[in-house]
């Protein structure tokens, strides 16, 4: 009997529960992605899924989980004419965050590719999770090069395998799941929109469901056999209802009234593509085969917006997923044809958003009510309404003359945070020289991917064979081998790895000035705007950010080295502004910061951008003395930087040209940050770089 924690055991999470067995009563729904804070069972959840889906009839022996009424006429194993079937449970495959990529793919026997001249091919985990789950836990921190294998795979149905004239293929068809907690950075676009369904999740505020949480856990640890034998019969319940949804599922009619609405709310809400309308109507058909039905409803096209549509409405990476269920709502009543089925207990949309409406969690889907299923949670805290990007006056962002004279303390001289200006596209800021740290985007490194730059010996497991290294290194032995045939005898001290450089992401410190002199609203806006371009750069580019602020007397650490850049976009949009400028202690701060990162993380290279007018008037009798020592510190260890010169006016003071040079970095002006006004940047900070190492 499994040990693994019984699906119907789980505590609440209906939302989460809905969208896994629905991909159980159609797979071609196309996965679920499981946002979440840590702790909330998403793992336990999905894992138990994987007891509850029908056994998979397959060809006999074939490792590639052939289908005997229709094998793979391309799979390797093949041909499969005269093999007999059998039948196995469906797998689930964990594809753990640190894969290689032949664990993924699989891998060659390159030995005996060049001295047999045959294709040896060892599958990966794409081949075992063919026709049955594919799982990522904490999938946005899985490593570019996986993330491109997976979508080659999702979109073809297959997996092409190429390495040095040896081609391979087979048939990789799954459904694939992942788990996220959004604190630890977003994924890629690409990948978002590959998942069909996605669900939030979060711990429950309930005393009485946190207590029956935790009563089951514990029993489960003490036993896990008699806890599983409790649930079985619901268990067999739940089994026996998929097996019946996916025998109805092929009788359910999807009538034009029910596509109107599918294609009207795709087009409401502004989502890109075609992918969203096609999971819909799969996600409703199959909720209508769910609740026995077979033609879809009002109400099935409802949940399935609420299913397929959040993560694919984010127009930016800092917008949060969700839904306006009162336009939902809103856009079904407009385009609503004649019921098929229609719902006695369904209660008439009001006018306007007020009460009675999905929100209020009445028995019509809303998260907590009844029905055949729930929908995603109200998000409290979706995007803010789009202005035009200056926010309301109030008396207390008048303007001051000078506020300095008055942050005597915490709080005094302090100004309510405006919002940032529209961030725009930067130029490329890099750190010189090469690295060998993670999988990125941004400066050059050593990597496993990329150009090959020459070879070496393999340490270990070969990875990547250089073949013409190998080649030379085994010519001049062949008389001495014994070679009489054509083929080359190569033995294992003559294979050669390839060494490659690609791009790697940095941990971008920003040290943003908040005091009273970048307080004006409209140039703090463009601070802002600014910083958040740079934020959005970072996320397209895979770095992890930290975010320190200073103002008044102290610099303070607002958000400490993460991959969560939307993150790091909210806690600058709380920044207010005035005091004193403590520049030396913002600069010692990411001085401190750097240094416990770089025991925590050596290969990561640090790239510190300091956003500042360049004055310096707190933190001693000779604030300026003290920030010219603070940026040597920086300097004489070799942190690549870049100051962000905030100065406007007609007359200029040129004190962040000169906090650059100390730094050892460069200075850019606000203008000159976007990426059409500086071309030459890139080449200025390692030319400047280079010049300070040099002498």
């Amino acid at each position: 009997m499994s040990t693994r924690y019984p699906f119907t055991a789980v505590v609440g999470m209906d939302d989460l529960r809905l969208a896994l067995l629905l991909n159980a009563v159609s797979p071609a729904v196309g996965g679920v992605l499981v946002r979440g804070e840590k702790g909330t069972a998403k793992s336990t959840a999905v894992r138990a899924l994987a007891d509850l889906l029908p056994v998979v009839p397959v060809v006999a022996g074939c490792r590639f989980s052939c289908d005997p009424v229709s094998p793979d006429p391309g799979c390797p194993d093949g041909p499969h004419a005269d093999v007999p079937g059998a039948e196995r449970a469906a797998r689930m495959v964990e594809l753990p965050v640190g894969a290689s990529e032949d664990r993924l793919v699989g891998s060659l026997d390159i030995e005996k590719a060049l001295s047999e001249g045959v294709k040896a091919f060892e599958p990966g985990l794409l081949a075992a999770a063919h026709r049955g789950i594919l799982y990522v836990d904490e999938v946005n921190l899985l490593s570019d090069h996986l993330i491109d294998h997976l979508l080659d795979a999702a979109a073809m149905g297959a997996s092409h395998v190429e390495r040095e004239g040896v081609s391979v293929r087979h048939a990789a068809r799954f459904l694939l799941v992942g788990t996220m907690n959004p604190e630890e950075g977003e994924l890629r676009p690409q990948l978002l929109d590959r998942f069909g369904l996605t669900v939030e999740v979060a711990a429950s505020r309930v005393p009485e469901q946190r207590v029956e949480v935790v009563r089951r856990r514990l029993a489960f640890e003490d036993d896990p056999a008699v806890f599983a034998a409790r649930w079985a019969d619901e268990e067999t319940a739940l089994r026996d209802r998929i097996v019946a949804a996916r025998t109805l599922l092929p009788k359910v009619v999807l009538g034009d009234a029910a596509l109107l609405q599918i294609a009207a709310t795709c087009a409401a809400f502004e989502v890109d593509g075609m992918r969203a309308d096609i999971v819909m109507a799969r996600a409703a058909t199959a909720l209508a085969a769910w609740a026995g039905r077979t033609e879809v409803t009002s109400e099935d096209v409802r949940q399935a917006a609420l299913l397929a549509l959040p993560h694919r409405r984010r127009r930016n990476p800092f917008d949060a997923p969700g839904l306006d269920e009162d336009k939902l709502d809103e856009t079904l009543e407009q385009f609503k044809g004649e019921e098929p089925q229609p719902d006695p207990d369904e209660d008439p949309e009001p006018d306007g958003p007020g009460d009675g409406g999905p929100g209020d969690g009445g028995p019509d889907g809303g998260p907590d009510g009844g029905g055949p299923g729930g929908g995603i949670p109200p998000q409290s805290e979706g995007p803010a309404p789009e202005t035009d990007g200056v926010p309301e006056e109030t008396p207390a962002e008048a303007p001051a003359p000078d506020p300095a004279p008055q942050a005597q303390g915490p709080g005094a001289g302090e100004r309510a945070a405006v919002q940032a200006a529209e961030p725009f596209r930067t130029k490329m800021l890099s750190v010189p020289g090469l690295g060998q740290g993670a999988a990125g985007r941004r400066s050059r490194a050593r990597t496993e991917h990329g150009r090959t730059t020459g070879a070496t010996r393999p340490r270990g497991a070969l990875t990547k064979l250089h073949l013409a290294a190998t080649v030379q290194a085994a010519a001049p032995h062949q008389r001495a081998r014994g070679r009489t045939g054509p083929g080359l005898v190569v033995r294992r001290d003559d294979l050669r790895q390839a060494t490659r450089e690609g791009r790697e992401g940095n941990l971008v410190l920003f040290a943003v000035d908040a005091s009273g002199s970048m307080a004006a609203r409209q140039r703090m806006s463009a601070v802002k705007g600014a910083v958040l371009s740079l934020l959005l750069d970072a996320y397209q580019r895979r770095d992890k950010v930290g975010l320190i602020t200073f103002r008044g007397r102290t610099a303070e650490l607002a958000l400490p080295p993460t991959s969560s850049v939307d993150a790091a976009a909210a806690r600058l949009e709380q920044l207010p502004t005035g005091g004193r400028t403590p520049l030396s202690a913002g600069l010692l701060k990411a001085h401190d910061v750097l240094r416990i990162e770089r025991l925590r993380d050596p290969s990561r290279r640090p790239l510190l951008v300091v956003v500042t007018d360049g004055r310096a008037t707190g933190g001693g009798a000779d604030p300026v003395a003290l920030a010219a020592r603070a940026a040597r510190l920086h300097a004489a260890e070799g942190t690549a930087s870049v100051v962000v010169d905030c100065e406007t006016g007609p007359v200029r003071l040129g004190l962040a040209g000169s906090l650059a040079r100390e730094l050892g970095g460069t200075a850019v002006t606000l203008d000159e940050l976007r990426a059409d006004s500086i071309a030459g940047l890139v080449r200025d900070v390692q030319a400047e770089q280079t010049t300070r190492r040099a002498a």
